[in-house]
Protein backbone atom coordinates (compact mmCIF):
# COMPACT_ATOMS: atom_id res chain seq x y z
CA UNK A 1 0.00 0.00 0.00
CA UNK A 2 1.46 3.43 -0.90
CA UNK A 3 2.24 5.76 1.97
CA UNK A 4 -0.23 8.63 2.09
CA UNK A 5 1.41 12.03 1.67
CA UNK A 6 0.94 14.44 4.59
CA UNK A 7 -1.06 17.57 3.86
CA UNK A 8 0.86 20.70 2.96
CA UNK A 9 0.91 22.87 6.06
CA UNK A 10 2.69 25.85 4.48
CA UNK A 11 3.80 27.30 1.16
CA UNK A 12 7.15 25.45 1.15
CA UNK A 13 5.51 22.08 1.67
CA UNK A 14 2.91 22.91 -0.98
CA UNK A 15 5.65 23.82 -3.47
CA UNK A 16 7.43 20.57 -2.63
CA UNK A 17 4.32 18.50 -3.31
CA UNK A 18 3.85 20.32 -6.62
CA UNK A 19 7.35 19.18 -7.63
CA UNK A 20 6.55 15.58 -6.75
CA UNK A 21 8.65 15.54 -3.58
CA UNK A 22 7.64 12.82 -1.13
CA UNK A 23 7.30 14.54 2.24
CA UNK A 24 7.65 11.17 3.98
CA UNK A 25 11.16 10.60 2.52
CA UNK A 26 12.92 13.87 3.26
CA UNK A 27 16.61 13.94 4.17
CA UNK A 28 16.82 14.14 7.96
CA UNK A 29 19.98 16.24 7.89
CA UNK A 30 20.97 18.74 5.20
CA UNK A 31 24.38 20.44 5.18
CA UNK A 32 25.21 23.48 3.06
CA UNK A 33 28.52 24.91 1.87
CA UNK A 34 27.47 28.51 1.31
CA UNK A 35 29.90 29.45 -1.46
CA UNK A 36 30.08 32.36 -3.87
CA UNK A 37 29.39 35.45 -1.76
CA UNK A 38 32.64 37.16 -2.76
CA UNK A 39 32.39 36.28 -6.45
CA UNK A 40 28.78 37.41 -6.52
CA UNK A 41 29.76 40.73 -4.97
CA UNK A 42 32.62 41.20 -7.43
CA UNK A 43 30.24 40.58 -10.30
CA UNK A 44 27.97 43.29 -8.92
CA UNK A 45 30.86 45.71 -8.50
CA UNK A 46 30.45 45.89 -4.71
CA UNK A 47 32.65 44.92 -1.75
CA UNK A 48 33.01 41.31 -0.63
CA UNK A 49 31.52 42.06 2.79
CA UNK A 50 28.34 43.28 1.12
CA UNK A 51 28.22 39.90 -0.57
CA UNK A 52 28.46 38.20 2.80
CA UNK A 53 25.64 40.40 4.12
CA UNK A 54 23.43 39.30 1.24
CA UNK A 55 24.42 35.72 2.05
CA UNK A 56 23.22 36.22 5.63
CA UNK A 57 19.78 37.23 4.30
CA UNK A 58 19.77 34.13 2.12
CA UNK A 59 20.53 31.94 5.13
CA UNK A 60 17.50 33.28 6.97
CA UNK A 61 15.27 32.19 4.08
CA UNK A 62 16.96 28.81 3.73
CA UNK A 63 16.48 28.04 7.42
CA UNK A 64 12.81 29.00 7.29
CA UNK A 65 12.25 26.89 4.16
CA UNK A 66 14.02 23.86 5.64
CA UNK A 67 11.98 24.17 8.81
CA UNK A 68 8.69 24.50 6.93
CA UNK A 69 9.57 21.52 4.74
CA UNK A 70 10.13 19.34 7.79
CA UNK A 71 13.88 18.81 7.66
CA UNK A 72 15.15 17.98 11.14
CA UNK A 73 18.73 19.24 10.95
CA UNK A 74 20.41 21.99 8.95
CA UNK A 75 24.17 22.55 9.26
CA UNK A 76 25.89 25.41 7.44
CA UNK A 77 29.55 26.23 6.87
CA UNK A 78 29.71 29.79 8.21
CA UNK A 79 33.49 30.19 8.63
CA UNK A 80 36.13 27.57 8.02
CA UNK A 81 39.42 27.12 9.84
CA UNK A 82 41.10 28.01 6.53
CA UNK A 83 39.19 31.30 6.14
CA UNK A 84 41.64 33.03 8.52
CA UNK A 85 43.94 33.27 5.47
CA UNK A 86 41.64 35.86 3.91
CA UNK A 87 42.35 39.62 4.13
CA UNK A 88 42.21 40.92 7.71
CA UNK A 89 39.39 43.39 7.05
CA UNK A 90 37.23 40.66 5.50
CA UNK A 91 37.84 38.27 8.41
CA UNK A 92 37.06 41.00 10.95
CA UNK A 93 33.91 41.94 9.07
CA UNK A 94 32.78 38.32 8.91
CA UNK A 95 33.27 37.85 12.64
CA UNK A 96 31.16 40.95 13.35
CA UNK A 97 28.51 39.90 10.83
CA UNK A 98 28.13 36.41 12.32
CA UNK A 99 27.93 37.90 15.82
CA UNK A 100 25.32 40.46 14.75
CA UNK A 101 23.26 37.79 13.02
CA UNK A 102 23.47 35.49 16.04
CA UNK A 103 22.14 38.24 18.30
CA UNK A 104 19.56 39.74 15.93
CA UNK A 105 18.00 36.45 14.87
CA UNK A 106 17.89 34.75 18.27
CA UNK A 107 14.45 35.99 19.33
CA UNK A 108 12.85 34.92 16.05
CA UNK A 109 14.55 31.52 16.06
CA UNK A 110 13.58 30.89 19.67
CA UNK A 111 9.94 31.83 19.04
CA UNK A 112 9.87 29.44 16.08
CA UNK A 113 11.29 26.52 18.05
CA UNK A 114 14.69 26.43 16.37
CA UNK A 115 17.40 24.68 18.38
CA UNK A 116 20.78 26.34 17.80
CA UNK A 117 24.01 24.38 17.95
CA UNK A 118 27.60 25.11 16.94
CA UNK A 119 30.51 23.13 15.53
CA UNK A 120 34.13 24.23 15.53
CA UNK A 121 36.86 25.56 17.78
CA UNK A 122 35.02 28.45 19.39
CA UNK A 123 37.95 29.18 21.67
CA UNK A 124 39.64 30.62 18.59
CA UNK A 125 37.00 33.24 17.69
CA UNK A 126 36.54 36.72 19.22
CA UNK A 127 34.97 36.76 22.68
CA UNK A 128 31.89 38.70 21.55
CA UNK A 129 31.07 36.14 18.88
CA UNK A 130 31.73 33.21 21.20
CA UNK A 131 29.44 34.74 23.83
CA UNK A 132 26.65 35.36 21.30
CA UNK A 133 26.82 31.78 20.01
CA UNK A 134 26.92 30.25 23.47
CA UNK A 135 23.94 32.37 24.52
CA UNK A 136 22.00 31.18 21.49
CA UNK A 137 22.77 27.53 22.23
CA UNK A 138 21.74 27.90 25.88
CA UNK A 139 18.56 29.88 25.15
CA UNK A 140 17.23 27.42 22.57
CA UNK A 141 18.47 24.17 24.11
CA UNK A 142 14.97 22.88 24.95
CA UNK A 143 13.36 23.76 21.63
CA UNK A 144 11.86 20.93 19.61
CA UNK A 145 11.98 22.33 16.08
CA UNK A 146 14.72 22.14 13.46
CA UNK A 147 18.28 21.89 14.81
CA UNK A 148 20.32 24.64 13.17
CA UNK A 149 24.09 24.25 13.47
CA UNK A 150 26.57 27.00 12.63
CA UNK A 151 30.02 25.67 11.80
CA UNK A 152 32.38 28.48 12.84
CA UNK A 153 36.17 28.18 12.86
CA UNK A 154 35.41 24.67 11.72
CA UNK A 155 37.55 22.13 9.89
CA UNK A 156 36.69 18.49 9.32
CA UNK A 157 40.25 17.32 9.93
CA UNK A 158 40.48 19.46 13.08
CA UNK A 159 37.27 17.84 14.35
CA UNK A 160 38.78 14.39 13.89
CA UNK A 161 41.98 15.51 15.66
CA UNK A 162 39.93 16.84 18.58
CA UNK A 163 37.99 13.58 18.78
CA UNK A 164 41.17 11.49 18.81
CA UNK A 165 42.69 13.71 21.50
CA UNK A 166 39.64 13.16 23.71
CA UNK A 167 39.81 9.41 23.20
CA UNK A 168 43.51 9.34 24.07
CA UNK A 169 42.90 11.54 27.13
CA UNK A 170 40.29 9.05 28.33
CA UNK A 171 42.92 6.32 28.21
CA UNK A 172 41.22 4.08 25.68
CA UNK A 173 43.20 1.03 24.61
CA UNK A 174 44.01 1.10 20.86
CA UNK A 175 42.26 -2.20 20.17
CA UNK A 176 39.01 -0.85 21.66
CA UNK A 177 38.79 2.12 19.30
CA UNK A 178 36.22 1.69 16.54
CA UNK A 179 34.47 3.97 14.06
CA UNK A 180 31.67 4.23 16.59
CA UNK A 181 34.16 5.41 19.23
CA UNK A 182 35.36 8.23 17.00
CA UNK A 183 31.82 9.19 15.95
CA UNK A 184 30.85 9.44 19.62
CA UNK A 185 33.57 12.08 20.13
CA UNK A 186 32.60 14.38 17.26
CA UNK A 187 31.38 17.89 18.09
CA UNK A 188 27.69 16.94 17.92
CA UNK A 189 27.56 13.14 18.20
CA UNK A 190 23.81 13.13 18.79
CA UNK A 191 23.14 14.54 15.31
CA UNK A 192 22.39 12.08 12.50
CA UNK A 193 24.95 12.03 9.73
CA UNK A 194 24.05 14.37 6.84
CA UNK A 195 22.02 12.78 4.06
CA UNK A 196 22.37 15.66 1.61
CA UNK A 197 25.21 18.14 1.10
CA UNK A 198 24.42 21.21 -1.00
CA UNK A 199 27.22 23.35 -2.42
CA UNK A 200 26.53 26.60 -4.23
CA UNK A 201 28.55 28.47 -6.86
CA UNK A 202 29.59 25.39 -8.80
CA UNK A 203 32.72 24.21 -6.96
CA UNK A 204 33.07 20.41 -6.90
CA UNK A 205 34.82 19.67 -3.61
CA UNK A 206 34.07 19.05 0.09
CA UNK A 207 36.38 21.82 1.38
CA UNK A 208 37.06 19.99 4.65
CA UNK A 209 33.40 20.14 5.74
CA UNK A 210 31.99 17.26 7.81
CA UNK A 211 34.40 14.87 6.10
CA UNK A 212 33.91 12.15 8.73
CA UNK A 213 30.13 12.38 8.89
CA UNK A 214 29.59 12.88 5.15
CA UNK A 215 31.27 9.67 3.99
CA UNK A 216 28.05 8.49 2.30
CA UNK A 217 26.31 11.82 1.96
CA UNK A 218 24.65 12.69 -1.35
CA UNK A 219 26.26 15.75 -2.95
CA UNK A 220 24.24 18.33 -4.88
CA UNK A 221 26.11 21.16 -6.60
CA UNK A 222 24.39 24.17 -8.12
CA UNK A 223 25.96 26.95 -10.18
CA UNK A 224 23.81 29.46 -8.29
CA UNK A 225 25.94 31.65 -5.95
CA UNK A 226 24.81 31.64 -2.34
CA UNK A 227 23.28 35.17 -2.31
CA UNK A 228 20.92 34.05 -5.10
CA UNK A 229 19.98 30.71 -3.50
CA UNK A 230 16.21 30.55 -2.98
CA UNK A 231 13.84 28.07 -1.33
CA UNK A 232 13.13 26.75 -4.83
CA UNK A 233 16.78 25.71 -5.11
CA UNK A 234 16.53 23.85 -1.81
CA UNK A 235 13.53 21.98 -3.19
CA UNK A 236 15.46 21.22 -6.38
CA UNK A 237 18.22 19.66 -4.28
CA UNK A 238 15.74 17.59 -2.25
CA UNK A 239 14.02 16.40 -5.43
CA UNK A 240 17.39 15.32 -6.87
CA UNK A 241 18.18 13.54 -3.60
CA UNK A 242 14.95 11.55 -3.80
CA UNK A 243 15.75 10.41 -7.34
CA UNK A 244 18.96 8.74 -6.22
CA UNK A 245 19.47 5.24 -4.83
CA UNK A 246 21.67 5.22 -1.75
CA UNK A 247 23.77 2.04 -1.63
CA UNK A 248 26.19 2.72 1.26
CA UNK A 249 28.77 0.52 -0.48
CA UNK A 250 26.43 -2.39 -1.06
CA UNK A 251 25.05 -3.85 -4.30
CA UNK A 252 21.30 -3.55 -4.63
CA UNK A 253 19.35 -6.00 -6.77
Amino acid sequence: MPVEQPQAANKTAAAALALGIDLTRLPKHVAIIMDGNGRWAKGKGIGRLLGHREGYKTLRGALLAASELGIGYLTVYAFSAENWRRPTDEVSGLMKLIEQAARDELRSMHQNGVRVRTAGRLDGVPEGLRSALEHGVETTSRNQGITFTLAVNYGGRAEIVDAVREIVAEGAAPETITEETISAHMYNPEHPEPDLMIRTAGEMRWSNFLIWQAAYCELFVTEVPWPEFKPAHLLEAVAAYQRRTRKFGAVLE
